[in-house]
């Protein structure tokens, strides 16, 4: 067993359209390789920082993500045991070395958050001017349903129309 801890920059789409960890980022490594009769089992914890924005109110969002990490690389004479119908995934040793890229961002990309928030109770935008909830809490509209927008014209119209109470 042997133990790897670094500090690598981060790859290009590290994450989805709403969150992720930019590009050049630092992200921590803190692996266990240790052989096995396949090959080698990688596992331990990948760590980074993520930047996004809130689906609701469109504000910046800043996490920390920790992703647990566990991906077999096979020796290339044992893929030759594995059945051809096997829906497992094998990855392979490539010259007696380990390419992460792949297991890192499957790991990275299902820890980060579907939707982020700023914060759990954000109320978002007023959906029909746009204004942040949280700024103004008190924000409001007098406006009529529009389901409900020709009663009150019939209304309107048949108010109009009457004669003034009192008058015959």
């Amino acid at each position: 067993m042997r133990r790897v801890t670094r500090v690598v920059a981060a790859p290009a789409d590290l994450g989805t359209d709403v969150i992720g960890i930019p590009e050049g980022g630092d992200l921590e490594l803190d692996l266990r390789l240790e052989a096995v009769m396949e090959g080698v089992l990688v596992s331990g914890t990948v760590r980074g920082g993520a930047r996004g924005e809130c689906v609701r109110c469109l504000d910046a969002v800043d996490r920390e993500v920790v992703a647990d990490l566990q991906e077999l690389y096979a020796y290339p004479e044992r893929l030759l045991d594995l059945p051809e119908d096997s829906d497992d995934e094998v990855r392979e040793l490539q010259d007696e070395l380990v390419d992460l890229l792949d297991a890192l961002r499957d790991a990275v990309v299902l820890a980060l958050p579907y939707q982020p928030l700023c914060r759990d109770d954000c109320p978002g935008l007023c959906p029909q001017c746009g204004v942040r909830l949280a700024d103004d809490p008190d924000h409001g509209h007098d406006s009529v349903d529009p389901r409900w927008q020709a009663l009150a014209d019939l209304q309107a119209g048949d108010a109009a129309e009457a004669p003034p109470s009192g008058t015959t």
